[in-house]
């Protein structure tokens, strides 16, 4: 029996494991499709198809984010293929519940067929998450000014948009503390390493190194080897910010078609700040797609600028089942793709 279970291929394994990930999302969902067909009947189809070409323009940012990162490093992709990454990253921060560290390792593993270092990958996602926070707090400000002009800029949307940014900023100055120094960085995440392993431990007593030491030391020394290139000369950082800024524009875009689909006009303020909001929590959840989350802090955004969760609820539901009907599958298509044409397990 070992034997056969040492010749089993991981690829049929790791098969399965997607597909229960993915049937997990879906039945998770499961109400707010039925919910979500229900409410279509009402809706002006023509407008909910054009969620399709927005969802693509935001890869298509996504894809010319990543492509002017990798570019500053010296290493060079073409958009389509960048834009085919863009979509497997979405599916797999979407269905496999870590927090947005699957996209991480899931990047590391992909590319490494490239020949691209881990820490050059890992830095890249960390540049990309920054940028979008950074994106986020220019939208927030145009938010504000345009709940301003309609009166809606209550108290509460000014605490929620100023936490939101100092928190962004304090997160992003720490971070480049940290890698800024090989020193600090050394210490900082082989420590967190070693805590991890000792977590592991437990489950997993005869591994009592899960995660190679040696191997993060390595890894983070080049991310900071990689991070001081960046250091030299943030305004190589300008292409790339405009590309987050434009995907997170697009975004708020297509939810804000998405009401209009419903025939409700709500302010482009309100629908920015929900997002922000929305967005950051779903990132730092352990669910699938921040499932539950993303819907209710979006809804509840929403109720504080006057619009009330009978009409906003079905409009954001609406939006998370089409826009994940659109993406997931094809995601899952160039995942499963990747998986064929590659011999490494990602």
């Amino acid at each position: 029996m070992s034997v056969i279970i040492k010749r089993l291929s991981w690829k049929p394994i790791l098969n399965i494991v997607t597909f229960i990930a993915l049937f997990a999302t879906v039945y998770a969902l499961r109400t707010q499709i039925s919910e979500t067909i229900e409410n279509l009947s009402d809706a002006n189809l023509f407008l909910i198809v054009l969620i399709a070409p927005l969802a693509a323009t935001n890869h298509y940012s996504q894809a010319r984010m990543y492509q002017s990162l990798f570019r500053i490093f010296g290493e060079r992709f073409r958009t389509k293929a960048m834009f085919r990454l863009s979509l497997e990253l979405n599916f797999v921060n979407n269905v496999f519940p870590s927090a947005g560290v699957s996209g991480f390792s899931y990047l590391g593993l992909r590319l490494k067929n490239e020949h691209v270092g881990s820490g050059k990958t890992t830095l890249v996602q960390l540049m990309r998450f920054v940028l979008l926070f950074i994106s986020f707090q220019i939208l927030l400000g145009i938010g504000l000014l345009l709940l301003a002009f309609s009166g809606n800029a209550n108290n509460f949307m000014m605490l929620v948009a100023g936490s939101l940014a100092t928190f962004l900023l304090a997160g992003t100055s720490l971070v480049a503390y940290i890698i800024g120094s090989k020193k600090r960085i050394n210490t900082f995440f082989v420590f967190m390493t070693r805590v991890l392993n000792r977590a592991i431990h437990v489950v997993r007593p005869n591994h009592p190194e899960t995660i190679n030491i040696d191997g993060v030391r390595e890894t983070f020394g080049e991310l900071h080897d990689n991070y001081m290139k960046i250091k030299k000369d943030f305004s190589q950082l300008k292409k790339p910010l405009l590309f987050a800024l434009l995907a997170n524009i697009v975004e708020v875009g297509a939810i804000f078609v998405m009401f209009q689909a419903f025939g409700k006009f709500v302010n482009p303020g309100a629908i920015i700040i929900a997002y922000a909001v929305a967005n950051f929590a779903g990132i730092v959840s352990i669910l699938p797609g921040g499932i539950g989350i993303y819907e209710a802090l979006m809804t509840g955004v929403f109720a504080t600028a006057g619009v009330s969760p009978a009409l906003s609820l079905p409009v954001v539901l609406a939006f998370r089942v089409v826009s994940m009907g659109i993406q997931l599958p094809t995601g899952y298509f160039f995942y499963q793709k990747n998986l064929r044409e590659h011999s490494t397990p990602t």
